[in-house]
């Protein structure tokens, strides 16, 4: 027997060719597509965009293309897809730590980057650092605790 190939992308073979009867392809099923020229018997699954992993679904599946998931705000992509055109895993960005403040805010693939104040700078919020207080010889420092 020859090999079976299907010229058809979206599609798949349900019944190879005999010497009686060519080979029946029949289009993938929904949740499915098939983007290669093949002669496969399955199609492939598409990919599911997981908003509870921060993911969502900015191109829909079709018989002949994959989903494309992107990543919601405040999100980075850590990992793409297999073919590259979108993301398969996405992270919530860092948040910085107070006595720290952002260098570089985050994006939808990259990860925001902290540091730490410099010497004679604090910061309660792990956003901006802001200056101490110098203290004339005529003021008093006070602690607060809250």
């Amino acid at each position: 027997m020859f090999p079976t190939f299907v010229f058809v992308s979206g599609t798949v073979v349900r019944r190879d060719c005999t010497q009686l009867s060519g080979t029946l392809c029949v289009p993938c099923e929904d949740g499915t597509f098939m983007n290669k020229l093949n002669g496969l018997t399955r199609c492939f699954p598409c990919a599911a965009c997981d908003t509870a992993q921060g993911l969502f679904e900015q191109q829909k599946c079709t018989l002949t293309t994959d989903a494309v998931c992107d990543v919601f705000s405040g999100y980075f992509c850590r990992s793409l897809s297999d073919d590259g055109t979108g993301c398969s895993l996405a992270v919530r960005h860092k948040v910085c730590a107070p006595g720290q403040r952002i260098e570089a805010p985050g994006t939808s693939r990259s990860d925001t980057v902290c540091e730490d104040c410099p010497p004679g700078y604090f910061s309660e919020d792990g956003v901006n650092c802001k200056a101490w207080t110098v203290c004339s010889k005529t003021q008093k420092k006070v602690l607060l605790i809250y």
